[in-house]
């Protein structure tokens, strides 16, 4: 698993929030296509397969806070 970038951090705790990609682009000011691009690079550096899978992943390795 490869260490996430601040941003990717931060949209990975909005997507735990349950925040889809629109709110999460309003949130932190970036495009809806640049969320995506994080959500993509979010999933490959973590092996997830989805949303839920990703919250898994960093929540049982730590990654986030609840």
């Amino acid at each position: 698993m490869k260490k996430l970038t601040a941003q990717e951090t931060v949209i990975l705790n909005q997507i735990v929030q349950g925040c889809n990609n629109m709110q999460i682009s309003k949130l932190t000011s970036i495009s809806i296509h640049t969320v995506k691009a994080h959500i993509s690079s979010i999933f490959r550096k973590l092996g997830a397969k989805n949303r839920a899978n990703a919250v898994y992943i960093a929540l049982k390795n730590g990654l986030i806070n609840k």
